[in-house]
C-alpha cells in the first residue's frame, strides 16, 4: 500500500529539529527544515554530515541509510516554499504556546488541507495551540525524545483530534522506525518527561538552595541507581536553554517562588552562553565530562 505521507516538512533547525528532519530521511522520506533565522539554518547544514554519522554510529540506523538521508535533507527559510506540498509538519520551535500558535497560523495559510499537523512540544498540552492551527482535527503531539538514544516517541491528540490522524501518524512512526506510546488523555509531559520533570526540577532545587553540589547531586543519583549519567548531565544533553525556558514558563503560571528560583539558577549559564552538550560547556564540560571519568565515581560501589 502506498504511504500517505512522503513530504515532511520540520520547523526549527535545532537539535531537537535536525535529528527528527534525518531520521524521517534516512527512512526516505522528503525532507525539508525550515527556520526563519538564516544563521540557525547555517549553523544546522553545518551540523548535518556529523549528526548523521553520529546515528549510525549509536545504530540508530545504518552507515548507507546516514548517507542516503543527506540528499534528501533541504533547508529554507522561505515559508511559502517550504509548506506548499508537504504531507505532514512537526514542529520544533521555543515551547511558547504563543510562538506555536503563530507559526502553525501562519502555515495553515500555506499547506495543503490534507497536511498533518504535528507539534513536538516536551511540555504543553495540544488543545493550547490546537485552534490556531485551523485544522484541530488534524493535529496531535508526536514528541520524540533524543534520537540517538531511542526510538520512543509520544502521541498525544487532544479532544478534536481525528482518529484517522492518530492512525496515519502511528503508521508515520513506525514507517521511521520508531515506537509510538500512545497516550489516553492530555498531559503536560507526556509519560517519561512528567517523570523527568520531576527528577530535574528536584535536582535544582537541592542546588540552587545550596544543599549539596551539582556534582554531589549527580553522584547520588549514578550511585544509587547505577545509571551513567545524572539530572545535571541529562539537562546538558537536553540543552539549558529548553530547560530553562520550561522551567521559567512554569514558574510564571504557577507563580512558583521555587520554580522561579531555579530559573534564575539556570539563566546564569544561559547568559553566558553555556547551554549544555551542543555549546560544549553547561553544567560540565564537553566532550569529556568530569561525570564520565572513572573517578568521578571513585569510592562508590
Amino acid at each position: 500500500m502506498e504511504k500517505k505521507i512522503k513530504r515532511v516538512l520540520i520547523l526549527g533547525a535545532g537539535t531537537m529539529g535536525l535529528q527528527i528532519g534525518l531520521q524521517c530521511a534516512a527512512w526516505n522520506f522528503d525532507v525539508t527544515i525550515y527556520d526563519a533565522f538564516d544563521p540557525a539554518l547555517e549553523t544546522a547544514k553545518k551540523r548535518l554530515g556529523k549528526l548523521a554519522g553520529s546515528l549510525a554510529g549509536h545504530k540508530r540506523v545504518s552507515r548507507e541509510q546516514a548517507e542516503g538521508a543527506l540528499t534528501r535533507v533541504h533547508f529554507s527559510s522561505d515559508p511559502e516554499s517550504a509548506g506548499k506540498d508537504v504531507d505532514l509538519i512537526n514542529e520544533s520551535v521555543p515551547e511558547d504556546p504563543k510562538i506555536k500558535q503563530a507559526v502553525f497560523a501562519q502555515f495553515n495559510k500555506i499547506c495543503p488541507d490534507h497536511t498533518l499537523f504535528t507539534t513536538n512540544s516536551s511540555t504543553l498540552v495540544p488543545s493550547m495551540i490546537a485552534s490556531a492551527t485551523g485544522r484541530p482535527d488534524r493535529f496531535c503531539a508526536l514528541h520524540f525524545h533524543d534520537l540517538l538514544l531511542t526510538n520512543v516517541v509520544d502521541i498525544m491528540p487532544h479532544p478534536g483530534t481525528a482518529p484517522q490522524t492518530l492512525e496515519d501518524v502511528r503508521d508515520f512512526c513506525r514507517a521511521i522506525d520508531q515506537f509510538p506510546i500512545e497516550l489516553k488523555k492530555e498531559q503536560h509531559g507526556y509519560v517519561f518527561n512528567t517523570m523527568l520533570s520531576e527528577l530535574m526540577a528536584s535536582a535544582l532545587t537541592l542546588a540552587s538552595r545550596q544543599v549539596a553540589s551539582v556534582e554531589d547531586i549527580d553522584r547520588a543519583w549514578m550511585g544509587i541507581m547505577k545509571t551513567a549519567v545524572g539530572p545535571f548531565g541529562i539537562m546538558d544533553s537536553i540543552g539549558l536553554e529548553t530547560v530553562y525556558k520550561v522551567t521559567d514558563y512554569w514558574a510564571e503560571v504557577k507563580n512558583d517562588s521555587q520554580a522561579k528560583a531555579n530559573a534564575a539558577f539556570l539563566k546564569e549559564l544561559v547568559e553566558k552562553g553555556n547551554l549544555g552538550v551542543k555549546t560544549g560547556r553547561g553544567f560540565y564540560q564537553y566532550p569529556h565530562a568530569a561525570f564520565s571519568h572513572p573517578g568521578f565515581m571513585e569510592g562508590i560501589r
